[in-house]
């Protein structure tokens, strides 16, 4: 009986702390929410670009409407028809902004993030830098200046971050004067300094050296490009800078 009573009082002890530390029904874990701004955020001047219902704060690309390959799908702002879809840009321009949003593409999907966007030109890309949007499961770990987060074309990450397809990758744009960002997954991955020598002979080495408006607007709006793949995007905000 001596020995009885501590062995006991172990299982107790152990069950209760299985029980304490157990982990939660997933369906008692409650889900972030989603295109929402918190207090603080708003205090610090943060807009929602996507608040989950709708689409108020975009549109085609030179035109007055959203095409009909956008829609609204699981709280996401989603092109699910590309030849439908085309390239989107927001109502507002912007100057010095900083941006975040997160995407998703399927396997070989691509699309973009431009800034700086004209509509004197027939494609947002002649105008507006390019943050790369692309399912890298083919570059095993390589980044190179097409690789999701790239200054498109232009300059390549710094290091390799992409979630694979079919998963969200959170992006952040800051873009002060001159100096330009690219944070994916929380990591700098680019940073560059606009009409600097470096960025001149960047250019002259890329696709865009014979596109003589490319990146020279110091104002524009805001694309999303829609006329590659299916490709979604939530949590869009902006704050000016």
């Amino acid at each position: 009986m001596k020995t009885l009573f501590p062995i006991l009082f172990l299982s107790t002890l152990m069950l209760g702390c299985q029980q304490a530390y157990a982990p939660a029904d997933e369906a008692e874990i409650e889900a972030p929410a989603l295109n929402v701004l918190a207090p603080a955020e708003l205090a610090l001047g943060w807009q929602l670009l996507f608040d989950g219902r709708s689409m108020e704060h975009w549109r085609g690309y030179e035109q007055d409407s959203m095409p009909p390959g956008w829609q609204i799908i699981d709280g996401a702002m989603a092109n699910v028809e590309p030849a439908h879809g085309g390239d989107i840009v927001t109502l507002e321009k912007y100057a010095d902004f900083e941006l975040e949003m997160e995407w998703m593409v399927p396997t070989d999907g691509n699309s973009g993030i431009m800034f700086h966007v004209t509509e004197d030109h027939g494609a947002p890309w002649a105008t507006g830098p390019e943050m790369q949007v692309a399912d890298d499961s083919s570059l095993d770990g390589e980044s190179n200046k097409n690789s999701a987060g790239s200054n498109y074309d232009v300059h390549a990450p710094a290091q390799f971050v992409t979630r694979p397809a079919g998963t969200w990758n959170h992006v952040r744009l800051v873009v002060d004067g001159p100096r330009v960002e690219h944070w994916m997954n929380g990591v700098k991955i680019v940073e560059y300094e606009l009409w600097s020598e470096d960025w001149k002979e960047a250019v002259a080495r890329s696709k865009w050296a014979n596109y003589p408006d490319y990146g020279l607007r110091e104002t524009g709006h805001i694309a999303l490009q829609g006329d590659h793949t299916a490709v979604s995007y939530r949590n869009i905000k902006i704050r000016r800078l």
